[in-house]
């Protein structure tokens, strides 16, 4: 199984709901092998990841999952908003983690 994390350094005059309507575009792909998706705020309890106060993980059953949601148009256009609600792609973290 992998854990595609994603962390969000969100530009400060974000438009909320536009984050939202992401979060729940990603949540609502139907792709083989994509078992679960879960968003929230990052409360930061350490305090190592301030400027990272968003995210989201993806729960694929392999990496060939993950590799189709990579490639799907439609996670891309989801992907993109991210990106201008981000100023750019620097403005966004992934991990992928085999657990």
């Amino acid at each position: 199984m992998i854990q595609h994390v994603v962390m969000l350094s969100l530009v400060e005059d974000h438009d909320e709901a536009e984050l939202q309507s992401v979060m729940t575009g990603l949540a609502e792909l139907d792709l083989p092998g994509f078992e679960g998706f879960s968003h929230g705020r990052n409360i930061d309890l350490e305090n190592k990841t301030p400027d990272h106060p968003y995210g989201f993980i993806c729960t694929f059953k392999n990496q060939s999952a993950l590799e189709t949601y990579a490639a799907d148009p439609d996670h891309q256009a989801l992907g993109a908003r991210l990106v201008a609600l981000c100023g750019g792609g620097e403005g966004i973290m992934v991990m992928d983690l085999v657990v």
